[in-house]
């Protein structure tokens, strides 16, 4: 089934030139880029998207980190999209990400762990919802389908 998915480049990811790289593995993936857009998130948006984290107390750091510079944020759409980017991305903390993932491969501490990527289905639309509006989602086509899916 293709779902769509939210995938945020953290300002570590964009500021160190890792845009390129990042988006070449999913698309490599067989998976479809549908949205992009570059933006400094304002406080009030990141209160939002990390609204699950507001009673922890790493959430003012984590505003405070997320606004400090541009992010990358994107809708990836694929076959069960949502479980194959959270693989590819690694776990949160970069330390314990294996090598292959984006974090293992990239990121070196938690703080700075250069990817968000939606962790359900609801948490995906939530996502989406917050940083695009449905014009702005390309519900485009791409060719080669065959080459990447055997279909019964």
């Amino acid at each position: 089934m293709k779902e769509k998915s939210f995938v945020m480049l953290k300002p570590d990811a964009v500021l160190r030139r890792l845009t390129g790289k990042i988006l070449t593995r999913f698309e490599e993936r067989g998976l479809e880029l549908v949205a992009a857009k570059m933006m400094v998130i304002t406080p009030e948006l990141a209160k939002k998207h990390y609204d699950e984290h507001r009673e922890k107390p790493f959430f003012g750091e984590l505003v405070e980190y997320i606004t400090s510079g541009p992010v990358l944020a994107t809708v990836i759409k694929g076959e069960e999209c949502i479980n194959l980017i959270r693989k590819m991305v690694g776990t949160t903390n970069p330390k314990e990400a294996d090598i292959g993932t984006l974090r293992g491969d990239y990121a070196i501490d938690t703080g700075r762990n250069i990817i968000h990527a939606s962790d359900s289905p609801v948490s995906a639309e939530r996502e989406i919802a917050l940083f695009f509006d449905d014009a702005e989602i390309c519900n485009c086509t791409f060719p080669g389908r065959e080459l990447i899916y055997e279909e019964p």
